[in-house]
């Protein structure tokens, strides 16, 4: 029963961990996404100030130009992590099934235990009514 109870508070961390971990993925995929927008916010000023918006144009701004290219790392790191993301989700929904399966074992073992309980007391009760009705 002990052992049955330390193994339920492992995999209740083991779920918390991996609810965590996923919650944590998904806001560094949050936060990848603002900060792209940001510099697409930042790449249009600055187009918007050099009065050139084609990037082939010689006049085009470098800062512009960088700022590009950080966006796309950062949404390659957005992708990647998108990855992550589905591997931590399917993770956390394995840790809750394996959670459920041991929460059903020992919901199953507490009502045997329960039931066994009830028929030793109507055993009891039985033997005292016997007991009783050949005393009477």
């Amino acid at each position: 029963m002990k052992s049955r109870d330390s193994l339920i508070r492992f995999k209740r961390f083991q779920v918390d961990e991996k609810r965590r971990h996923l919650v944590q993925i998904e806001t560094m995929i949050s936060e990848f996404h603002r900060m792209a927008e940001d510099l697409e916010r930042q790449i249009k000023d600055e187009e918007t100030r050099a009065g050139v918006s084609d990037v082939g144009h010689f006049a085009y701004p470098t800062f512009a130009r960088a700022a590009m290219q950080r966006r796309e790392n950062v949404l390659a790191s957005a992708a990647e992590l998108d990855g992550q993301l589905r591997d931590a989700q399917d993770a956390l929904a394995e840790a809750i099934e394996d959670l459920k399966k041991i929460e059903i074992i020992e919901e199953r073992s507490s009502e045997r235990e329960r039931a066994a309980e009830v028929k030793r007391d109507q055993a009891e009760m039985d033997a005292l009514a016997g007991r009783l009705a050949f005393q009477g």
